[in-house]
């Protein structure tokens, strides 16, 4: 009874021990889930962090124009009283240079760009069969004035002999119609070579005008022949442009806005900076049904080499100069798409050392395009133009010319 109250004394005891190895082996997964779970939540705190600096702290891009102020006495830019798209062309539209003769091409004189002068060459065609054609008949006529040579002599031995009663009448006028028939036939031969002369001539086709090679529309080895405007015998497109010109639809309800002669000025949509002055020279007489429109152009008094032919533009047809009264206020002048209004009135977003400033203004009368500034702005500044959504007092921005 003595020893079996130790042993439950031990077996008591070990069932009260702590198994450390046991704990030991057995991987943390608590803790590493732990780890995972603070990994991914900077992850996410970072990634809305960058998201809300993109959102609200980075600078957005905003086009801009400036105001205008013109000091008493002066005189300001005619204000726009129409505006619209439109292309710009020649004043002798597009020149079609095709074949009159069919032929192989043989060469190119010119490329695209290139400048050209009345009666340069183009385009060679072969010309072998030409020149033969051309030989041919000439030796041919050869031998025709050989005969009409001939028949000549035979005709005045007969009139003589005829003179002296050798001859008899029918053998003199055999003689003579001999004589008359190679006569025509030389004249026959004499208008085919100047034919064949033509072909040959046609095989080189030259500039009509002076002008600038808008495109080849055939290559080298290929085969011309005769067709028209945008068929297969058009081989070279070229425009003058010694004239430019912008065309533009006007619907009818605004053709009183515009007359002959009128000021205008052309923006190119490509270089919003520039601006060609121009004037009204064609409306078109007759009004399209369907779009209920004119068709008007303009004359570009100065192009530079920065138009090109199908160029959009932007046509502002100008209405007479606008000038303060001597001794009057400024006029301050400001884009009507820079102006915007909410329940409290009209105001502008300024932007100033890359910031915007919401600006209250007091506006005049309306010059077309712009508005006359009565009360917030002195001229000169950079006023946002055009879609102006999510913009606030103090936002970061930066800037781009507007149109």
């Amino acid at each position: 009874m003595a020893a079996e109250a130790p042993r439950n004394l031990r077996d008591e005891l070990q069932a009260l021990r702590i198994d450390r190895s046991a704990s030991a082996s057995k991987p943390p997964n608590s803790r590493r889930s732990w780890l995972y779970l603070g990994a991914g939540a900077l992850v996410l705190l970072a990634l809305v962090g960058l998201g809300a600096w993109l959102l609200f702290g980075g600078p957005r891009e905003v086009s801009i124009d400036y105001a205008s102020r013109i000091e008493a006495g002066g005189s300001a830019p005619a204000a726009p009283v129409l505006s619209g798209s439109g292309y710009v062309v020649t004043a002798d539209k597009y020149i079609s240079i095709g074949t009159r003769i069919p032929g192989r091409i043989e060469k190119f004189f010119v490329d695209e760009a290139d400048r050209v002068k009345k009666g340069d060459p183009l385009v060679q065609l072969d010309d072998r069969d030409y020149r033969a054609a051309l030989e041919s008949m000439k030796a041919r006529l050869a031998v025709v004035r050989a005969n009409a040579q001939l028949h000549r002599i035979e005709a005045e031995r007969k009139r003589k002999l005829r003179a002296e009663n050798y001859a008899s009448q029918s053998e003199l006028d055999s003689a003579e119609t001999l004589l008359r028939v190679d006569q025509a036939q030389v004249a026959q031969l004499e208008a085919e070579i100047a034919q064949s002369q033509v072909n040959l001539d046609y095989t080189v086709l030259r500039a009509p005008t002076d002008g600038v090679i808008l495109a080849k529309l055939k290559e080298v080895g290929e085969m011309a022949v005769p067709g028209g405007f945008a068929g297969s015998g058009e081989l070279i497109r070229m425009a003058n442009l010694t004239e430019l010109r912008a065309e533009v639809d006007v619907s009818e309800a605004d053709l009183s806005r515009v007359r002959l002669g009128q000021t205008a000025q052309v923006v190119p949509d490509a270089y919003p900076e520039k601006r060609y002055t121009a004037s009204v020279v064609k409306l078109y007489p007759q009004v399209n049904r369907q779009k209920g429109t004119l068709k008007i152009e303009v004359a570009i008094k100065n192009p530079d080499a920065a138009l090109l032919p199908d160029m959009s533009v932007r046509i502002h047809f100008l209405g007479d100069d606008q000038s303060p009264q001597a001794g009057g206020p400024a006029l301050v002048l400001a884009p009507r798409s820079a102006v915007r209004s909410d329940s409290s009135g009209s105001y502008a977003f300024i932007v100033t050392d890359g910031r915007l400033r919401k600006q209250a203004l007091r506006t005049g009368a309306n010059q077309g395009e712009q508005l006359v500034v009565l009360e917030g702005l002195s001229g000169g500044e950079a006023l946002v133009v055009g879609d102006a959504a999510d913009l606030a007092e103090g936002q970061r921005v930066t800037t781009a010319k507007g149109r």
